[in-house]
This record gives structure tokens, sequence and C-alpha cells, in this order.
């Protein structure tokens, strides 16, 4: 059934949503619109509240040969939300993946460019923010910019919407404090077939919007612009010296770090692998600083049996840790290390070393028993996190357990396999990964 139409165009649709958010009292908020359908919304949202407006840029992630179906967005700061499932059903690759947040990410950068100049963005630092689009359809880009708010010091996030399918604000209730949407028509079809007016919105009509509201006054603020600087995670591409190569890596810090997590990655995997990246966003939500490096070389990776050489990924492991302690903003933070698979066995041996001084390890899906002798050795706190469905690993996890001296529990997440693909399952391998290192790496280390 085709949705009917409820707005004549966006402008009538901010007026109206406009009315609905006034009842809310809002004090001191900022609008931010999703560019560019949501910025025309946004203006009357705006004017109408007396608020500053600004946009808040995110991106879609396409399925490579389905670009309509989202697998995932990305927003400013480095945010990321994959969607799992579309990813498993459309058995995207890894690099696959990449490639397409790669040039995703190049055109949100053009388009922040094209949108703001020179001007910083507006703080929102301790502000009641308010997101607004023109409709959701799957709420990805929705959910990516309400974390990108969040991550900037927001103290309560809002996403208002004209029009979005049956339980919007239901199924959005997680990504924001509150969830406004107008009309949800039973058998929604998509966004445009509710407007009369559904023309592009251009670059040049979004920076236009913008201009206005700074002449009027928006862009005013009682905080300072750096505020934001001050408050956003760091988050930056770096180069790791390991082991006589330069390894790329992502360093994210937040403000004030509560303990920086290492990631070594395993079976070939990289800096990219969207569920390490995943856990890693987790981590930084709760306060952690984290590096994911690629303890591999491109060429490297070539060759099978490199992914099976625990003893030079330990050694690259270390490195990386030396090089962390070696960084003025990062030199006295405690470290832990997330292994997945031979990664995991990598950081066990490399958290073995007489003067490691980890404060906490942590395997998903991992195979520790490749750590061999050096179980016997870790001093670190240890978290086994293993599929409850993945047999022969859940087996071999139970047998290296046996053979570690430190502080150690077996986590069995129910219903996984050794990917975590199923829904819910990387989520709660995530929490228990994020209890652990929060426990753990807030104490001070023994020399």
């Amino acid at each position: 059934m085709k949705d009917e139409v409820r707005f004549a165009d966006r402008t009538q649709a901010g007026r109206q949503l406009a009315v609905r958010l006034r009842e809310l009292g809002l004090v001191d908020p900022v609008v931010l619109g999703l560019p560019r359908g949501g910025v025309p919304v946004a203006a009357e949202v705006a004017r109408a509240l007396h608020a500053p407006l600004d946009v808040i840029v995110v991106r879609k992630l396409g399925v490579p040969f389905q670009p309509e179906l989202a697998m995932g967005a990305i927003g400013e700061d480095g945010a990321l939300v994959v969607d799992f499932d579309v990813v498993r059903a459309t058995a995207v690759t890894d690099r696959e993946f990449e490639q397409v947040e790669s040039r995703e990410r190049a055109e949100l950068a053009r388009r922040t460019r094209t949108y703001r100049g020179d001007q910083p963005g507006i703080s929102v630092a301790g502000r009641t923010v308010v997101i607004i689009d023109d409709g959701v359809a799957t709420g990805s880009t929705a959910r990516v910019a309400c974390r990108v708010a969040r991550d900037r010091g927001a103290s309560r996030v809002i996403l208002a919407v004209p029009v979005g399918p049956p339980g919007t604000e239901a199924d959005c209730a997680d990504a924001a404090d509150d969830v406004v949407c107008l009309h949800t028509p039973p058998g929604f079809f998509a966004v445009g077939s509710c407007y009369a007016d559904f023309r592009p919105v251009s670059d040049a009509e979004v920076a236009d919007l913008l201009d206005r509201a700074r002449g009027r006054g928006g862009w005013t603020v009682d905080r300072p612009a750096d505020d934001v600087t001050r408050r956003a995670p760091r988050d930056g591409d770096v180069v790791v010296q390991a082991d006589h190569v330069a390894l790329p890596g992502r360093l994210t810090l937040p403000a004030a770090p509560g303990g920086i997590v290492v990631f070594a990655h395993g079976s070939g995997s990289s800096r990219h692998s969207p569920r390490n990246r995943y856990v890693a966003d987790i981590l930084s939500r709760a306060g952690l600083g984290t590096l994911l490096f690629d303890l591999l070389t491109a060429e490297e990776e070539r060759l099978r049996s490199n992914v099976f050489d625990i003893d030079r990924l330990a050694e690259r492991l270390r490195d990386a840790t030396a090089w962390l302690r070696d960084q003025p903003a990062t030199a006295s933070a405690p470290i832990g290390y997330f292994g997945a698979s031979t990664g995991a066995a990598a950081a066990l041996v490399a958290a073995a070393h007489p003067d490691a001084n980890i404060a906490a390890v942590v395997s998903r899906g991992g195979r520790p028993d490749l750590a061999g002798a050096a179980l016997a050795e870790v001093r670190a706190p240890t978290l086994l996190i293993v599929g409850g469905r993945d047999d022969v690993v859940l087996e071999l996890n139970r047998r290296a357990q046996t053979e570690l001296r430190c502080a150690n529990r077996l986590e069995i997440v129910s219903g996984a396999t050794h990917l975590f693909e199923e829904p819910g399952t990387l989520e709660s391998a995530a929490a228990l990964a994020r209890n652990w290192f929060e426990r753990f790496l807030s104490r001070p280390t023994a020399h």
C-alpha cells in the first residue's frame, strides 16, 4: 500500500515538527540537520525555537552491488554503525566494506567543507541537541548522528522527524533520549511518498540556509567553539613502528581516557574489521582509548602461515605497546589487550612477557591454546569470551583456562557461533569486554 501524502514540502513539515517540539519546553537547544534533505526541515525548527542551526554530516554505507541497501553508516569524528545482519546476509567482505567506507568518508569530508567552510561547528557540550531529518527509513544514519552528538558532549539528544515507518519511536529509542515522529503510516513505503514536493536539495541550498542562520545570530553561543575539540575524542590515523616495519593504525582517545585497549586482530583481519571496530566504539563510549592497527603488512598477509606466527604477532604487539608508552598523551595510561582468533594468542604471549605490565586481557572467539607455555606466565586478569555454538573453540578455551594462573573467567555467549554474527551476540560480547576493562584498567598495574 502506497503511503498517503502528508506534507506539502519540507518547509511545511518543519513547521509542523516545530509545533510538537515546542511542547517539550526545551532550554537552550541546538538544532542539527542531516544534509541534505533534513536541513530545510531543521531550519524551520531552529527558527521557531530561536535556536542555533548547524549540520551533522553522516553518510549511508550501501552494499556494493546494491547501494540502496544500507549495511551501515558513518559520521563525523570517525563514528560508525554497522548492520551486521545485512553484512552477513549479503556476504560483504572486510575489504569491500573498507572500500565503501573510504569512498563515503571522502564524500563526508567534502560536504563538511562545503557546508561550513572555515566556520567551526557549534559547541553542543552540555546542551540539548535536536537532530532532524526529513524522515527515516532504516534509521542507520539517524543512529550515527545521535552517536556523534553524544561523543561531542551533548547532555540530551532528541531525534525528530516528520515521517517514518510504524514503530519508529520505539526502534530508535536506543539511540536518542527522546524520539519524535509525526507520521507513521501503515505499510510505510518511502519517505518521499509522504511529500507532495520532495525535490532534491542541493549543497548550495544547504549552505544558504546555514548562512541565513548565522546572519540572524544562530551561530552565536555562550560557550567557546573549542569546547567541541576539548570534549570530543581525539581520533586519527597513526603509524606504529613495530618490528622494523611501519604499521598503519587508528588511535582514539577520549578527553581523559580511563585506559587504552590495544586490539590484536587475528586470521588475517585488519584494523578495518567491522566487528572489532564495533567493540572499539563501545569501549570508546565508556571512556576508554583504543588502538586498532595492522599486525601484518599487506605483503605479509598474502602468506597464510604469517597469521599463525604467534611469536611475531606478539612481538609487534609489544612494540606497539612501547610506542604508546612513548606518546605524551598515553604514556601513563594503563593498557589492556583485546584479541580475536590468533590475535588472542598473541595478546596472551605479549602479556606474559616479564616487562609487559598489562592491566587486563580479553579474548573474543580466540585461540588462547596457541599461546602454549606462556599461559602460565600471564599475570593480567584474563577474560575468555566464546560463542555457545562454537564447539571446537569452546573446548580449546576450556583447556587453555586450566593453564592460566592469573585471575580469569570464561564467559559463554548463548547462541553465538565463531564470528558472533547472530543478532545481539556481538553486543553481548562487547558489553562483557567493556565491563572487564572498566573493572581492571582503572586499577594501577603491578610492576
